[in-house]
């Protein structure tokens, strides 16, 4: 009994954070500003939790950098995610091979 309540205390205190915004701002227009700036949230969120796990992933920093250093680059040539993932896993690849 005391996991289930655990597990609805912690569904609420995860959900509540995402339902007030929602009902408080529902019909309400946010300046320019905060518009662009809420844009990138997500991004900066996304960054923070994944680059530095993606520098020691490897267990050699070398490998890790130019792995994700190819993943860069291939993002910005507008490849499909998998392709971006696969070439960066490849090219980690090839730095153990060489």
């Amino acid at each position: 009994m005391r996991n289930i309540i655990i597990v609805v205390f912690m569904a609420l205190v995860t959900y509540l954070p995402r339902l007030i915004p929602l009902v408080f701002l529902n019909n309400k227009e946010l300046p320019p500003f905060w518009r662009r700036f809420l844009k990138f949230v997500p991004f900066a969120a996304l960054s923070a939790l994944i680059f530095p796990d993606i520098l020691f992933s490897t267990g050699d920093f070398k490998s890790a950098l130019i792995g994700s250093i190819a993943s860069i680059v291939l993002s910005l040539l507008n490849l499909n995610v998998v392709f971006v993932v696969f070439g960066g896993i490849m090219t980690v690849l090839l730095c153990y091979i060489m």
